[in-house]
């Protein structure tokens, strides 16, 4: 055993290996030594736990390994991906891709100082949300507006400032559970308030509201079941009658519409989004939304309403914990802007350019795609076909979209192997499988990155077809 650990080399023999050498150039010397002292620990422990004898790799051999290695150990989690799932509001995928102009508000803004909490015309201390609040109000109609971090925690904020302690009447139908388990009980629980449960499933009426509220009841709320629908035998009841329920009783009305469209999306052929400034007509006391799903700008939560309501949000203590950053300001503002002018705005937005983009135009791209990659060695067939994209971000979850995509199936490997190498590509390229075939979406891929889509195709001709090798594989 002695004899065979003399013939793994040193740290210091394989640190001027020219592979490793050109890694230190472009990472760091100790992250290689780190990482050489690790690989050398696992291959000796691979060593003494074996039943069979292993073969040293030469030191050559060894630096190859390492390297290969410390290339996937420094891939930044953090990367840009090509989007070919076809889903507009993917999640994984950091949802709404941001406009140019709110890319370029936003690197102004962080490359600098910024007027965040000074009121420059009397040099005086200013509120941050004044940076947006005049554009949500001209947007929507409200009298007031704040901006917090999430749509989760808008909801939570909005509850423990008018109702903590008290109940708040929701339908049953509208207990609302979404991505990474948030749950509206427990977000209202965690607001201090109590939930009161009204109506059943599929059928809530007028009196179920009136019928429940007492001494006790602090709010009434509505939840738009953005990620679900109930069809069939349903009833629901509108904001407007909730909203003079509420009044009738001296209470206010929350409506947490969830995506928060300020435009009607039934012009691409999609329905029941509730637009924003509707809320707000039909006297809606707290209106509650995201940034970054429907109106296309960065993760936030955004609150408009009442003025008095409005200044009570801002004064609670929990207001610091979910404040927005300048650079959530700085696009919120550049992306509000764009839809002064609704053709702008679709011009200019990402998502709303995606959503109107004409099929003829996705096959085209497709098709040209197609032509362009039909040599490459891996490949058994590609072809362009018709499919169906999605909203996605817990809207619409029903409605489809036409489109159209490159149906990829790969020659000698699986095409479950074909999606984890794009995945590893630079930059990554994640589609879809169905069955034995990896569908790339072309409505969720831009028109620009069409070449670079090429490339990567291209290249995997030149890719390893094994997994890459780790400390456990040597030998």
């Amino acid at each position: 055993m002695a004899n065979i650990f003399r013939n793994i080399p040193s740290v210091n023999e394989l640190l001027e290996s020219p592979q490793l050498k050109k890694i230190v150039e472009s990472v760091n010397h100790q992250v290689v030594v780190d990482g050489v002292r690790t690989f050398i620990d696992d291959l000796k422990e691979t060593i003494s736990t074996a039943t069979d004898e292993i073969e040293i790799p030469s030191p050559s051999e060894m630096a190859d390994k390492i390297a290969d290695w410390l290339h996937v150990e420094q891939k930044e989690y953090l990367r840009p991906v090509i989007n070919g799932t076809g889903i507009i509001l993917h999640t994984g995928l950091g949802r709404a891709p941001l406009s140019k102009a709110a890319i370029a508000a936003t690197v102004q803004i962080a490359s600098g100082y910024a007027s965040v909490e000074v009121d420059l015309a009397n040099g005086q201390r200013g509120q941050r949300v004044k940076a947006v609040e005049k554009l949500l109000c001209e947007l929507t109609g409200a009298e007031a507006a704040v901006v917090v971090n999430n749509n989760a925690a808008a909801t939570m904020i909005a509850l423990a400032t008018v109702a903590m302690g008290k109940e708040v009447i929701v339908s049953r139908g509208q207990l609302i559970e979404i991505g990474g388990s948030y749950r509206l009980p427990d977000v209202m629980e965690c607001s201090g308030c109590k939930l009161k449960e009204v109506g059943t499933t599929n059928k809530t009426h007028a009196a179920d509201y009136s019928s429940a509220i007492g001494e006790e009841t602090g709010a009434i709320l509505k939840v738009h079941p953005s990620n679900f629908e109930v069809v069939g035998f349903t009833k629901t009841v509108s904001t407007k009658e909730l909203v003079n329920i509420a009044h009738a009783h001296d209470l206010p009305m929350i409506d947490d519409v969830g995506s928060g469209a300020l435009i009607d999306f039934a012009q691409f052929g999609l329905s029941n989004e509730p637009v924003v400034s509707d809320s707000i007509k039909d006297g809606a006391d707290i209106v509650l939304f995201s940034g970054d799903k429907l109106i296309g700008g960065p993760q936030c939560g955004i609150i408009i309403g009442k003025r008095k309501y409005i200044d009570q949000v801002l004064e609670n203590p929990l207001m610091r914990a979910m404040r927005v950053d300048k650079m959530t300001l700085a696009a919120l503002a550049a992306t509000l802007r764009l839809y002064r002018n609704e053709d702008t705005a679709q011009q200019e937005v990402p998502i709303l350019r995606m959503l109107s983009m004409p099929e003829a135009n996705l096959k085209l791209r497709a098709e040209k795609i197609v032509q362009q990659i039909q040599g490459a060695s891996w490949l058994e067939s590609c072809e362009a076909t018709e499919s169906q994209s999605m909203l996605g971000g817990g809207s619409l979850p029903t409605q489809k979209i036409p489109t159209w995509c490159m149906a990829i199936r790969p020659r000698g490997s699986s095409v479950n192997r074909i999606a984890e190498r794009l995945r590893s590509s630079n930059p990554a390229v994640i589609g879809r499988v169905q069955k034995d075939t990896l569908l790339i979406d072309m409505r969720t891929v831009f028109p620009d990155q069409d070449m670079v889509l090429v490339e990567v195709l291209e290249a995997l001709d030149n890719q390893e077809q094994g997994p890459s090798p780790s400390p456990e594989s040597v030998g």
